[in-house]
């Protein structure tokens, strides 16, 4: 079969099913923009960026930015799909996250092709990340017509699908309900053959230090350090942290970047920030800032992880969190609902409460003081990673949702 799979930055969450659908014969071509990362580790795949010209710096109404960013960008593609026709290459199916705009005209140039699509957050103004932090105002009338905007794309998005697919059942939940029946649960999935307990791993610090399961780490993984994943809470637990755990070691690792929300009124990042707030009440000798690190890196510093602690907003789950359970790792995570849908307080981790760092730094306390305990829950985490959330079901349920075979058990064995 042909497959086009379209997302803005490609290969984005498609990575493993776009490998294993070229592996096993179907001819892939992936679209991303100028910038996607592209093609390393997918060995077949056709990688077509489009180009965005004359792209005016400002929309011609303030809330329309995401919908009038979403209709140069569904231009620029949909050229690059009558090239593609024009080629030769016509798809049976197309994979695509419509978040940014790429899916609109899909079914204008390909209409007989299976359009399945990812839709990850529904926006709300109220009960999910908007006015989250305490103290929050309510959403302004510009943020409201804002994310009404953004959700407009979205809706669009909905009825032009074949198909629409939300990684986990509480983000489907946040769409409305007249398109549940149309929307799947299908988590793509993390490479749990990779992500593995390991008693022999070591991690080398920035400074030559070497760490092991034998010593005292806490760990703290986002793509970028800021509030959405719960940064702020961490380094405000993290001076009670060091005083009840003496030789307690925090590595921190992530970006200075905003993915989420806004940056800081007052210092160039969240990092400084949080610096400024508490690092005068820190050992700073006893915290880590890895910034952004290698893959192989990653897996160590999470098999010798004695505590790992994951935050989130009420909002898109990330991999981090299944990628540490998958470790095997004691994961002390936020009571919110993306954690909760896969974390069970004494269950397979430890929840608490998002905003309360006494409540942390006491989990962390008993974590680093009785490991022995908390064997059955490390062993429990990396067994629902490995039962819910393995690539394997993730392209299995892909594979389903665009109308492509299973593959029998003999070829099933070989992949593995």
């Amino acid at each position: 079969m042909n497959i086009l799979v379209l997302h803005k930055n490609f290969p984005g969450q498609f990575r493993h099913i776009a490998r294993y659908l070229v592996q096993t014969g179907h001819k892939v071509v992936g679209v991303g923009n100028e910038q996607s990362p592209g093609l390393p580790g997918l060995p077949g795949v056709t990688h077509v960026r489009y180009e965005l010209k004359n792209m005016p710096k400002h929309p011609p109404q303030r809330h329309m930015a995401t919908v009038f960013d979403a209709a140069i960008r569904s231009d620029a593609v949909a050229g690059l799909m009558r090239q593609l026709e024009k080629q030769g290459f016509t798809p049976d199916a197309v994979l695509a996250h419509p978040g940014w705009g790429e899916a609109l005209y899909v079914k204008d140039v390909f209409p007989k092709a299976r359009l399945v699509s990812l839709f990850e957050f529904y926006y709300h103004a109220e009960g999910a990340d908007v006015g989250f932090e305490p103290g929050s105002p309510p959403a302004s009338p510009d943020l409201r017509a804002t994310l009404r905007m953004r959700n407009m794309l979205h809706l669009t998005n909905l009825e032009l699908c074949d198909v629409a697919v939300s990684p986990t059942r509480w983000q489907k939940s946040l769409h409305p309900r007249a398109y549940h029946n149309k929307i799947a649960v299908a988590h793509e999935g993390v490479n749990t053959q990779v992500m593995t307990p390991d008693e022999a791993a070591k991690f080398t610090l920035p400074d030559g230090r070497t760490l092991t399961g034998a010593d005292k780490v806490v760990t703290y993984v986002a793509r970028n350090l800021e509030p959405y994943r719960g940064f702020h809470v961490f380094m405000r637990a993290l001076p009670e942290i060091q005083r009840r755990c003496p030789e307690a070691v925090a590595v921190i690792v992530g970006g200075d970047r905003v993915s989420y929300g806004r940056p800081p009124k007052d210092a160039a990042n969240w990092r400084e920030a949080m610096l400024a707030e508490v690092g005068p009440r820190l050992d700073l000798s006893r915290v880590v800032f890895t910034g952004q690190i290698p893959y192989r890196d990653y897996r160590s510093l999470l098999q010798v992880s004695a505590a790992h602690v994951y935050l989130t907003y009420p909002f898109v789950l990330s991999w981090s969190m299944l990628e540490a359970m998958s470790c095997g790792c004691l994961v002390l995570g936020s009571a919110t609902p993306p954690v909760q849908e896969v974390l069970g307080d004494g269950v397979n981790g430890r929840l608490f409460p998002f905003f309360e760092t006494e409540a942390l730094a006491g989990l962390v306390q008993e974590a680093l003081e009785k490991p022995e305990a908390f064997k059955p829950l490390r062993e429990a985490a990396r067994k629902t990673a490995v039962e819910g959330y393995d690539i394997r079901l993730g392209i299995a349920r892909y594979l389903t949702l665009l109308g492509i075979p299973l593959p029998s058990a003999t070829d099933a064995n070989k992949e593995r």
